[in-house]
This record gives C-alpha cells, sequence and structure tokens, in this order.
C-alpha cells in the first residue's frame, strides 16, 4: 500500500507539528511525514511494530522526530493536544464493536484542539469482492500469501497472512459509511469530507472511504 502516503504527509504538512498517528505500525507513513519535518507522536499496541519504525526512522535519520508510544486506540497514552490526528491503513476496523468505536473517537476529541481535524480511512468490502476471495489462499507480494474469511451476519473479516517467517491472523469490524458519520457526529465531530480514494476522489458508493472530520470550535 503506497497510495495513502502523499496523502497524509499532505494533511500533516497543512497542520504542522506535534501529529498524533494512532496506529503508527512499522512508520510506513510515520518516517515519511517526519521525513517532511513534521514531528510524529506515534501510538501502537505492538512493541513489536513500534520496534520496526523506530530502525527505519533511524535509518532516515529522523528518528529525533519521532516519539514512538505503546497503547491502545481508545486510551491513547498521549497528554498533548494537537491540531491532527490521523489513523491510517484501516486501523479504526480493528475496534470490535460501537462501544469500542465510540471511546476510540472520543478519545481523538480529547486530544485535538477546538477546529483540529481527525484523518482516517476504513473500507466496507463489495459483494465481488466477498465472492473473490472468501476462503482462498491469494498470493499477494511474492512469497506472501493470504486468506479472507467473511461473516457477513456479524461483518468481521478473519484476516490470515502467511510468508516465510511465519502465519498471523487478524479480525476486522467493517461498517458502511452511514454508520461511520453517525458514530463521528455521537462522539461530538463534523464531518468535513468524505473521499472515495486518497486522490480525493468524491465518495460514490465504493470499497474505500477516507473521511475528515473536525472538533468544533465553540
Amino acid at each position: 500500500m503506497k497510495e495513502d502516503v502523499d496523502f497524509y504527509v499532505a494533511e500533516a504538512r497543512k497542520a504542522g507539528g506535534p501529529i498524533v498517528e494512532l496506529g503508527v505500525g512499522t512508520g510506513r507513513i510515520a518516517v515519511p511525514t517526519a521525513q517532511a519535518g513534521i514531528s510524529v507522536i506515534g501510538v501502537d499496541s505492538s512493541q513489536g511494530m513500534l520496534e520496526i519504525c523506530r530502525r527505519s526512522a533511524e535509518a532516515a535519520g529522523v528518528a529525533d522526530l519521532l516519539d514512538l508510544r505503546l497503547g491502545d486506540l481508545r486510551r491513547p497514552p498521549v497528554q498533548e493536544h494537537v491540531t491532527l490526528v490521523t489513523c491510517p491503513f484501516r486501523a479504526q476496523l480493528h475496534l470490535a464493536s460501537n462501544e469500542e468505536r465510540l471511546d476510540a473517537l472520543r478519545a481523538v476529541r480529547e486530544l485535538l484542539l477546538e477546529g483540529g481535524r481527525f484523518v482516517f480511512d476504513v473500507f466496507a468490502p463489495s459483494r465481488d469482492d466477498i465472492e473473490e476471495t472468501h476462503g482462498r489462499w491469494l498470493e499477494r507480494e511474492p512469497g506472501i500469501w493470504e486468506r479472507a474469511d467473511w461473516d457477513l451476519q456479524r461483518r468481521v473479516l478473519t484476516l490470515a497472512v502467511r510468508g516465510e517467517a511465519g502465519e498471523t491472523r487478524m479480525r476486522l469490524s467493517w461498517r458502511s459509511p452511514d454508520e461511520w458519520r453517525q458514530l463521528l457526529e455521537q462522539a461530538g465531530f463534523e464531518v468535513v469530507a468524505l473521499y472515495g480514494w486518497f486522490d480525493m476522489r468524491p465518495y460514490d458508493g465504493g470499497e474505500d472511504s477516507v473521511w475528515i472530520a473536525r472538533r468544533p470550535a465553540h
């Protein structure tokens, strides 16, 4: 996944630093953001991911611009207040219930200064995607295989990935754009924009949705 990097870096440039990135992972977006001169507070629940991110930042010469913290989307260990919080690469789908989603969204709102923005992306699968991938091992990258098992009743994707280093699996829970809008509004956000992809094309009912929401100024 590369198409989202320039989009998130551009959003960080608009905001200036520091920004908070939730689900910072390996630093795929945080390191280029730091290379653009923006300081990043990166939060992830995986110590292993944070170590990879730290090494990537050191290799890129921007380790001093990354403040990496172990923590949960629902309770990020951040006391600072910022103008931008991001949550790239569908990390919000790791939340299993509306209660958890609201906890996470309200936590983001508390991190933002008035007028500050929350930028994130999620997806909801198409029926064609489900039919093409359900229960099948597919080679996504050379030597990296992926299997998707879709539970349509609970709207949960169990995703298994295997390669030379081993195998892992995760569960992702999707919701419709209308439901995400309702959750954002319930958590006290105003929706500023809804895009269908990172080129900022208008959302037209596709699988991917890219959101920009704002904490209202009072």
